[in-house]
């Protein structure tokens, strides 16, 4: 996924787990000259704001079965994902991670988006 400011997120792996989570893994990578702030990602619900630059706005879209599926969140609301996305330098790259409900088991494909990327079709994977 390319997106504003030359910052590239490149999904490893969707795996689903036996706990009924999926689990996203990849890295961001900041291709840009200047430092990024994944604030933006956060997304526009007040309960996730607690994350800070995070990839807290991430949503799996299951069209098949036509829902959506929120990251979720601990008893604090803060986001079971990568949060302190803040000052990447220029060519820096960070892991990262989003865990979601998971979709019925007949679901094997989603779409991966997040605020300000372009949507990325992706296969779950069984853990």
């Amino acid at each position: 996924m390319k997106g504003e400011k030359d910052i590239t997120i490149t999904l490893t792996e969707a795996t689903r787990d036996s706990g009924g989570f999926v689990t996203i893994k990849g890295t961001l990578t900041n291709n840009g000259t200047s430092f990024f702030n994944a604030s933006p990602w956060v997304g526009q619900e007040m309960a996730v704001q607690k994350s800070g630059a995070s990839v807290a706005g991430a949503v799996l879209v299951d069209e098949a079965g036509k829902k959506r599926y929120y990251v979720l969140r601990d008893t604090e609301g803060k986001c079971l994902c990568t949060m302190g996305l803040t000052l990447i330098k220029p060519g820096e790259t960070r892991p990262i991670f989003a865990q979601f409900p998971a979709p019925p088991a007949t679901t094997t494909e989603v779409e991966f988006q997040l605020p300000t990327m372009p949507p990325a079709k992706i296969t779950l994977s069984e853990g």
